[in-house]
């Protein structure tokens, strides 16, 4: 699917997709965390759990959260394959994802919501390195260095804006992300850095948001497994650009945001 328009009318103002594997130890605090901030803020939303083929109970846990939450199953195909699904299922007018540990303070997303929402960008992304982001936690020297490594390869070949590309924040107008990810075709942890440099090439407009990590995760990435293919991920991405396989054609044309209906406007 190429088309730049979702096939749906949104229904609702925020979906928040979180990509799910074995994580029946972790997602229960994720989802009632999420559950009280967003019914603090009072916005409608809907939360989709997109589980990549557990092994355990992941896809029955938002039962227990009532009718905005719910799961789409599918068989294992990777983080990006189920960050696609879930997005390009999603009919919020704003949507987003995360991770299922939920690394990152709400207040990134509820700011990152209202840049998206008043049509001022098309695509936000959450950013470790900006000056006012902040870690509650200490993350392990290793995975950091492989981080500023992936950072300044990333920098060169998807985006010198966007620097952070595996933050795991990031929200979209709902045209911008089906515009994006009916293009993606990466499956593996590289997914972000093909957003991102899609993102670029379909001229949609880009802003950060710092974000504030406060929980030290227990990352599915192994740098001895992972590490080579990301990169070579992040090269595949270069040279289909270069012949022409994601079908640009239409770039600059995507759609805004829709408008918030006026009865939601004025509460």
């Amino acid at each position: 699917m190429n088309s730049t328009q979702p096939d749906r009318p949104s229904d609702h103002d925020l979906t928040l997709v979180i990509p799910a594997y074995n994580e029946e130890a972790r997602l229960p605090r994720t989802l009632t965390d999420a559950a009280a901030y967003l019914n603090q803020w009072g916005i409608d939303y809907r939360v989709i759990v997109v589980d990549d083929g557990s092994k355990d109970q992941t896809a029955t846990l938002t039962d227990a959260y009532g009718p905005r939450f719910s799961t789409i199953r599918q068989p294992n195909g990777g983080k990006g394959s189920a960050v696609r699904k879930g997005l390009l299922s999603a009919t919020g007018r704003v949507v987003a994802f995360t991770d299922a540990d939920l690394p990152y303070d709400l207040d990134s997303l509820k700011a990152a919501y209202n840049i998206v929402n008043s049509g001022q960008s098309d695509a936000v992304f959450g950013s470790r390195d900006m000056t006012d982001s902040a870690s509650l936690v200490e993350r392990r020297f290793l995975r950091t260095m492989a981080s500023h490594v992936f950072r300044g390869i990333v920098t060169f070949l998807v985006s010198r804006q966007v620097r952070d590309t595996q933050c795991g924040l990031k929200i979209f107008s709902r045209p911008a992300a089906t515009a994006i990810f009916s293009r993606a075709t990466i499956n593996g942890f590289a997914f972000d850095a093909e957003a991102v440099f899609l993102a670029h090439c379909l001229k949609l407009r880009i802003e950060k948001v710092p974000v504030t990590l406060i929980n030290e995760y227990a990352s599915t990435i192994s740098l001895s497994r992972n590490a080579i293919p990301m990169l070579m991920d992040v090269v595949r991405v270069r040279w289909k650009a270069l012949k022409g396989e994601y079908n640009l054609s239409d770039a600059g044309k995507v759609p805004s945001a829709e408008p918030e209906p006026a009865n939601r406007a004025a509460a």
